[in-house]
């Protein structure tokens, strides 16, 4: 039995024997939105919780916030739509008066190239700008109810209409990407990044939640301090196929995504693996080893304690962030950086590396990459080739271990249909 899977921009393959009890963990498939255009008109001409572009008074500027490359949102598509539909609606509207401005959040500002990759070619002449969190000016709004300082890219606060476009995706400790969250993590500072993070760790912080879960409640409170006005969210499957398109309201455009998505990446298993073999999901999924965690940690959901994970990750830009990277290599073992951490506190940059660890020391993982072994060991990493590995494992497990295949682990996340 051979079964492909997403690395990178392309694929690798993976051979199983006839007789393994292998599990293959696929999303659920739902009607694709094939007609982008006439999906966003549709969104916006019935926004969940808000009034239509056409109703709000004319706005003297506009700010788009939309996500770096690390988020395959489909932009070149919605982009122009959305200005076009802009100034139809206001006619006093002149292109110079309207600002996108592309974030992620502390992730390096996107340099030209970048900026092209994810942009259309016509951006009607409107304004571009890149945010960085260390160095873009910023606006304060304060703390919200949690102690978090609410710091918002100054070009994205200062506009009268404020729209963020985004994508709903299950994430780890936030429950679900989107609604605000393009701006209040996308455009904020370090400051507020750090501080609205500082809640994953909370037994409510998990992914698919969102009531009850203090990261993503504090980045909604932000939200609505900023004032962002209208939020377009997008549900795309593991293919890129855009399945619901969303506009309104950020809180309630986040709520009524969030079902769609737990539609489509929301799995129940009725025993956890042996071993779990786990595709990012491909590019821009895996683009680097910082993206690539979500990955890992979503694997080892249905995964025995102890069980092995091989994780298949190219990280064509390798590790992704210098102060993840500078940081965990100081430490000679995972244990050691996971005792410092909780020693020391929340910090960004050093929570990826937590994150990793507590996933490494549980479980025996390899990783499938392109990344230099040397380099993913001083991220206590182990790099090993996909069949060597697999077929190692299967000689050595004493019987026949329940393996699962999951093909787009950085969104899948799952539940036991009998937990405990």
């Amino acid at each position: 039995m051979e079964i492909k899977l997403k690395y990178g921009n392309g694929y690798k393959t993976a051979a199983f024997p006839d007789d393994a009890a292998v599990t293959v963990l696929k999303t659920r498939e739902m009607p694709v939105k094939g007609d982008v255009e006439k999906a966003l008109t549709e969104a916006l001409d019935h926004p969940i919780g808000a009034d239509r572009l056409e109703q709000r008074p004319a706005p003297a500027s506009v700010a788009i916030a939309v996500p770096d490359e690390t988020r395959p949102t489909p932009l070149k598509q919605l982009l122009p739509p959305l200005l076009d539909r802009l100034f139809a609606a206001y006619p006093s509207l002149g292109p110079r008066d309207v600002v996108v401005v592309v974030g992620g959040g502390l992730h390096p500002a996107p340099d030209a190239g970048q900026l092209a990759r994810v942009l259309p070619e016509d951006m009607r002449g409107c304004r571009v700008v890149a945010h960085d969190a260390l160095r873009s000016a910023m606006k304060s709004y304060g703390l919200t109810s949690r102690g978090t300082p609410v710091e918002i890219n100054a070009e994205f606060a200062a506009a009268e209409l404020k729209i963020v476009i985004g994508q709903i995706d299950p994430h780890q400790f936030v429950g679900f990407t989107g609604g605000a969250k393009g701006a209040v993590v996308g455009l904020a500072s370090k400051a507020m990044i750090q501080a609205s993070h500082r809640f994953m760790s909370d037994p409510g912080a998990k992914v698919g939640q969102i009531e009850g879960n203090p990261v993503r409640q504090d980045l909604n409170e932000a939200g609505a301090m900023i004032g962002v006005d209208l939020a377009i969210n997008v549900v795309l499957n593991p293919a890129k196929d855009i399945v619901a398109l969303l506009a309104g309201e950020p809180v309630e455009v986040l709520r009524q995504g969030a079902e769609v998505s737990a539609r489509v990446y929301g799995l129940a298993f009725d025993q956890p693996f042996d071993i779990v073999v786990a595709s990012c999901g491909g590019a821009p999924k895996d683009i680097c080893l910082y993206q690539a965690q979500k990955g890992l940690n979503q694997a080892s959901q249905c995964l025995k304690p102890g069980g092995k994970i091989l994780l298949l990750a190219a990280c064509a830009q390798g590790v992704g962030d210098e102060v993840y990277h500078d940081y965990v290599r100081r430490f000679p073992t995972a244990q050691a950086q996971m005792r410092e951490f909780e020693e020391n506190g929340f910090r960004m940059g050093a929570h990826k590396s937590y994150l990793f660890s507590r996933t490494v020391t549980r479980y025996d993982v390899v990783v499938v990459s392109d990344m230099k072994k040397e380099l993913l060991a001083e991220c206590h990493l182990v790099k090993g080739e996909l069949q060597e590995t697999l077929d190692r494992w299967l000689a050595e497990f004493p019987g026949s271990p329940r393996i699962a295949v999951v093909p787009s682990a950085n969104t899948t996340f799952f539940q036991a249909k009998n937990p405990g």
